[in-house]
């Protein structure tokens, strides 16, 4: 039997959903244009889109929205985050944004301009769009381990730091304005980064005098796999593990509805005073008074609080754990996924499971639109819909290392019972997969065009 992490926490409140019909499911989705994200989630039964912003706060949360100060300028809220920030991540200065995707807009903008590129292990969506909407180009440099989802790399999210010295060779120094390394490697599983890989990249990126910045969303999940894998971390704390893995950067960029436990918010750090000030300018534009930029006072208490709970291993034990249940449920019915398990999601790989679907007819948006249909449960693709791109110069049309469908936990939310049906679910669609078909795209944006495209099957 399956072992499931008892939970650390008691409920204190619930939130009633429901189960509509398989034939409005398949109504609904038809006017989606069978677009995931165009349903209502009152239609929706287990929504595990994404773990950002998705979560549940905790009492201490809740209770400090009552005490947040509203103030336009200096809000007390405010310093309560900078004393969090400053004790966690270490660097002298930051803005607070309404979410990640701000702060990397802010960043991109003052930095990237056209034809610089920017290398990371894997760029997210977010960030992807943000370089190019600069005409920057994004540069994956993943170890090779990382396509091979049955590869048990203790840390497949690493960054190849031989790929990187080649890179800034070919390119050269001065078209590349910052360097960038995402933890826990969201796009390719959610898979961790070790210290000892972050170190040999900051150590690159410093020896060229290229500003390194961390993609921090999940860098409490990212610590605790490294007290738990990488030698010499098994007596520190999570805390201090953090510390040190942003003690190698410049500066980070977040988005707080993950690793921060909130529904709302994120934050750029940054070392340099230039740059900080920059960032100022840029947030009273775009975002608001560098002292809220773009969020209430409550939000800004919430994630004070929840930066410390996010670091709590008896949660993140938890967290990881439930993660690994649902996914060794999903190996034993037959459903391959990117081994080992990530910290906050089980990625299936729709390309094994849908091998009679091309990569151009999208294997993994057919996964998640039978994956509603048969149990309400809505779930992201994330391969050749979300990643594929043609490059503007060759006309070359380049796909993702995986064609993958995500299902993301938000915290502290969903029972075992929930992961059970999930997994039958699943086991379910994998009894008739042979009769599924693919999807053509009707409409597409330029950019990010998972969100918003419409598809037509085939």
């Amino acid at each position: 039997m399956r072992p499931y992490p008892p939970e650390p926490f008691r409920i204190k409140t619930v939130e009633s959903i429901r189960q509509i019909s398989r034939e409005e499911r398949e109504s609904l989705l038809k006017a989606a244009g069978y677009n995931i994200f165009g349903l209502r989630s009152e239609d929706i039964y287990i929504d595990l889109l994404t773990d950002s912003g998705t979560g549940a706060m905790s009492d201490r949360q809740w209770a400090a929205l009552m005490q947040a100060d509203e103030a336009y300028a200096g809000a007390r809220s405010y310093y309560k985050l900078a004393e969090a920030i400053g004790n966690i991540f270490g660097h002298k200065f930051f803005v607070p944004t309404h979410q990640g995707r701000a702060a990397e807009h802010i960043l991109s903008t003052l930095l990237i301009k056209p034809g610089n590129a920017i290398p990371s292990n894997t760029h997210f969506d977010t960030t992807e769009a943000n370089i190019r909407a600069r005409d920057g180009k994004p540069v994956n440099l993943a170890i090779d381990e990382a396509a091979d989802p049955t590869n048990h790399h203790p840390f497949k999210g690493n960054l190849d730091a031989e790929k990187l010295e080649v890179f800034i060779q070919e390119v050269g120094v001065e078209k590349i304005p910052l360097g960038m390394i995402t933890i826990t490697n969201n796009a390719i599983g959610g898979q961790p980064v070790s210290l000892e890989n972050m170190r040999q990249v900051s150590e690159i990126y410093r020896y060229h005098g290229i500003p390194f910045f961390i993609d921090a969303c999940r860098y409490a999940e990212n610590a605790y796999f490294i007290k738990q894998r990488e030698s010499g971390y098994e007596n520190k704390t999570i805390l201090e593990i953090a510390q040190e893995c942003f003690a190698l950067s410049d500066g980070a960029t977040m988005s707080g509805k993950k690793d921060a436990m909130v529904n709302i918010g994120g934050f750029l750090t940054m070392n340099n005073e230039d740059l900080h000030q920059q960032a100022c300018n840029e947030l009273v534009l775009r975002e608001g008074f560098p002292t809220y930029g773009g969020l209430a006072g409550r939000d800004l208490e919430a994630m004070a609080v929840g930066l410390w709970e996010g670091l709590d291993e008896a949660y993140l034990s938890y967290r990881v754990g439930q993660v690994g249940y649902l996914a060794q449920g999903l190996l034993e019915a037959g459903i391959p996924i990117v081994e080992p398990p990530g910290g906050h999601a089980v990625y299936i790989d729709a390309q094994r499971f849908l091998p009679h679907i091309q990569r151009d007819e999208f294997p993994g948006q057919a996964l998640s639109v039978e994956l509603y249909v048969e149990g309400g449960i809505r779930g992201v693709e994330l391969g050749s819909v979300s990643f594929a791109y043609t490059d503007p110069e060759t006309g070359e049309k380049h796909y993702p290392l995986m064609e993958l469908v995500r299902l993301a936990i938000p915290r502290r939310m969903y029972t075992q019972a929930h992961m059970d049906f999930v997994i039958e679910t699943l086991a379910r669609i994998a009894e008739r997969r042979e009769s599924i078909r693919g999807y053509r795209i009707a409409y597409a944006p330029r950019l990010l065009r998972h969100f918003t495209a419409k598809f037509e099957p085939l």
